[in-house]
């Protein structure tokens, strides 16, 4: 069978053995984060032929599974890889939208650029997601703050060991039901500051989502929980230490007169699609947003003389979560007793209300699927 999604075709191999409704429900009751995963996978191949033309071509949904590489597939050895993340949401009709595709599309092939992969169309991206939304449908929950998580990927799988761009890969989409992310009633979370590790470097991949951003932090992050902390901070030590970003989201400060700073884009933080999207909900909310260098005596500064009221994080994942503590073996900044602010949980629910379709989304930002 053969579907065609934003003017690309997608055969269809349908899995014969998909869990059954009661297998999926159990699932659905308590989705945890990334544990479980729909019964199929979108793919799309690309190829450099003979006379040097690469193309995408042989896109097709088929049943979720392991993936076969050669064992000198350049993914492998040389960690040519890059990834997305979005979310897809039921609306109370039952229909099921995602948010700002078209953002996570260009995304990708910002970082595709940097990691000297091909390019993907956006109609493949967004067709890809669609059709594998749509052949796993009935595993998109419902339940408040729970969503159907999207991961795009693309990696080498050319069979080489030579050190250049690889010929043959693959993007694939796989879908996970996610409940909250960092779990239960939304209480701010304790930072652990990096004093050792940095995270990207000047010139490096910081501003591109690959996989080895990811891998050079996990020694950071084991440090922070270790410590009790939920995620780690990354500084700039070399400038002033600047704050970049945590692990795996961007950071917001509301200050004292209602306006919100954000550390600027320099070519070693990812510019997240929740990053830009609270820039606009908060621009859209009056308050005037700053994107600019912003320091840890800033913010220690700022904590203390109350000028810096809130403190909170934003990704896809965890969509908005608030800040309470920052801290190292000598550092305390914040307090464990803090609650969510409200300007914070304001933008959170603005947000929040856009992708579940409760408030009207204005930006267009909404993409239905099914």
């Amino acid at each position: 069978m053969t579907q065609t999604a934003h003017g690309v075709e997608f055969s269809q191999q349908l899995s014969e053995t998909p869990k059954s409704a009661e297998e999926r429900a159990a699932v659905l009751a308590n989705p945890g984060f990334g544990d479980y995963f729909t019964d199929h996978t979108a793919v799309v191949d690309y190829k450099v032929d003979v006379a040097g033309e690469g193309g995408w071509q042989n896109a097709r949904i088929e049943p979720y599974g392991p993936i076969s590489l050669d064992p000198s597939a350049a993914v492998l050895h040389y960690g040519q890889e890059i990834f997305e993340g979005l979310k897809a949401y039921r609306h109370a009709d039952g229909s099921v939208w995602t948010f700002r595709p078209e953002a996570n599309a260009a995304r990708l092939n910002k970082s595709a650029r940097r990691l000297a992969l091909p390019e993907l169309p956006e109609e493949y991206f967004i067709g890809a997601i669609r059709e594998l939304v749509q052949a796993d449908q009935e595993w998109v929950p419902s339940g408040d703050g729970e969503a159907l998580y999207l991961r795009p990927f693309m990696i080498a799988t050319e069979a080489f060991l030579g050190v250049r761009a690889a010929r043959e890969v693959s993007f694939r989409v796989i879908a996970s039901p996610a409940g909250n992310y960092f779990g239960g009633e939304l209480k701010p979370v304790s930072i652990w500051i990096s004093r050792e590790f940095a995270r990207a470097g000047r010139g490096g991949t910081g501003a591109a989502k690959c996989g080895g951003n990811y891998a050079a932090s996990l020694i950071a992050q084991q440090e922070a929980e270790a410590n009790g902390c939920k995620q780690v901070l990354f500084l700039d030590h070399f400038n002033d230490d600047a704050v970049e970003e945590l692990g795996g989201m961007n950071v917001f400060f509301v200050m004292k007169d209602g306006s919100l700073v954000t550390p600027a884009l320099s070519g070693t933080i990812l510019e997240g699609v929740t990053r830009m999207s609270v820039i606009q909900v908060a621009k859209d909310m009056g308050r005037e947003v700053s994107e600019r260098k912003i320091t840890l005596v800033e913010w220690r500064d700022g904590v203390s003389s109350g000028e810096i009221t809130e403190v909170f994080a934003c990704g896809t994942a965890a969509v908005i979560t608030p800040i309470g503590v920052l801290k190292d073996a000598t550092e305390f900044i914040g307090s464990e007793d803090a609650t969510a602010g409200e300007t914070t949980m304001a933008i959170r629910e603005q947000l929040l209300g856009i992708q579940t379709g409760k408030v009207e989304d204005t930006h267009g930002w909404l993409t239905r699927l099914v």
